[in-house]
């Protein structure tokens, strides 16, 4: 039998550095001049999110997401791809960090962006938008988007909000908050659609290097701390890379989101059940989490899709398209690797499992009570 259930709570936000806690940032009251960061009073922050926008203030975090080509190639090629949606409109960048999605939009032909940014990385934002000539196109905003107040609704909405494990950081609620409040009738999300897979994984090398390891070290026996060992790793999930070979069947999904319908209630809670085939014979160490976002129109936001169809069969389809018809950012083990990297569930022992042998449960991810930036997992199986 396979572990009844698995918790993981991590406190991981894209591999930042734990810094102290500084000044909250500032909101905007009144439009700012095109190029200018806000400056007006402060708005109170619960702690977490004080200590998690200052996190972005570190130049650190920037460099490997811009450094992750495969992501802002993505970002570049979907704004080119909707280059008719961006020329002569108005674009909202959510959590805009130094700028690089507005300058995109601005260069694409965008009339005016707003780039909102919780950060202190605004005031470096402020100073690109004004390095690279497009202060009469390019408006930054220092302060989240929940609080500020924009001069007019915007015809897209662009946002790089997905976090480890696709949904950790709750980033995805303040471009739902920013949708529902600033973006017009049949505007633009970028992404527009998300998806979450799981599969079991096997990983022999990485439980014997932190398992097995103990039972000699350099000729000693220190397997009393194997339990400790087990314990540490799986108390909580794991971001490493890990390729195709690694994946045991095919993945399943946890959850599919529509941008342009998805809710911040539906956020709170998502429970998902699985069943799935091992197509070998071979230990299960855990199970891998991925994700996928695309990069689609607001006139394909509900295409003529029956409803009973599964969310792994819509998936399909759409990675059946030519690449003309859509842009595809994946974390996926198989595809190039990205800053994202995979989310793993490692369990304390190794389940053997026979080739086409079912394994089946269910998953649970949820915010966490004490600080919604966190997840809680809760993974079943048998």
């Amino acid at each position: 039998m396979l572990p009844s259930h698995l918790n993981g709570h991590s406190p991981l936000a894209r591999r930042r550095p734990h810094l102290t806690a500084a000044s909250p940032p500032t909101s905007a009251g009144e439009p700012p001049a095109a190029g200018a960061a806000a400056t007006s009073a402060p708005v109170s922050l619960e702690e977490h999110d004080r200590i998690y926008f200052q996190s972005y203030s570190h130049i650190g975090i920037h460099e490997a997401m811009i450094k992750d080509r495969v992501r802002t190639d993505a970002y570049h090629s979907a704004i080119m791809h909707h280059q008719k949606f961006i020329e002569g409109k108005v674009v909202l960048d959510v959590g805009c960090g130094t700028g690089i999605l507005s300058v995109f939009c601005a260069r694409a032909g965008a009339k005016r962006v707003y780039a909102v940014e919780a950060s202190e990385i605004a005031t470096q934002a402020c100073e690109i938008v004004k390095a690279n000539n497009l202060t009469d196109q390019v408006v930054v905003i220092h302060g989240r988007v929940e609080d500020v107040d924009l001069e007019e609704k915007v015809d897209v909405i662009i946002s790089e909000w997905m976090g480890y494990m696709l949904l950790y950081e709750s980033m995805l609620p303040s471009v739902l908050f920013a949708r529902d409040k600033w973006l017009k009738p049949g505007g633009l999300i970028l992404p527009s659609h998300a998806t979450l897979f799981m599969a079991p994984i096997t990983n022999s090398e990485r439980y014997e290097g932190s398992v097995d390891f103990w039972c000699d070290v350099y000729g000693i026996n220190m397997s009393a701390l194997v339990p400790l060992a087990k314990k540490f790793t799986s108390e909580e999930p794991s971001i490493e890379t890990i390729g195709g070979e690694n994946v045991i069947s095919w993945p399943s999904v946890v959850k599919h989101i529509d941008c342009y319908n998805f809710t911040t209630e539906e956020f709170k809670s998502i429970t998902a059940k699985y069943k799935v085939s091992s197509m070998m014979l071979a230990p299960i160490h855990g199970f891998g989490f991925w994700f996928e976002v695309e990069f689609n129109g607001p006139q394909e936001s509900s295409p003529n899709i029956p409803s009973d169809l599964n969310p792994l069969e819509i998936v399909q389809k759409k990675r059946r398209r030519s690449s003309e018809d859509t842009v595809l950012l994946s974390t996926a083990p198989e595809d190039e690797p990205t800053h994202w990297q995979q989310t793993i569930l490692y369990f304390p022992d190794p389940i053997e499992v026979k080739q086409d042998q079912t394994v089946e449960g269910s998953v649970t991810v949820s915010q966490s009570e004490e600080n919604p930036r966190f997840l809680n997992i809760h993974l079943e199986c048998s």
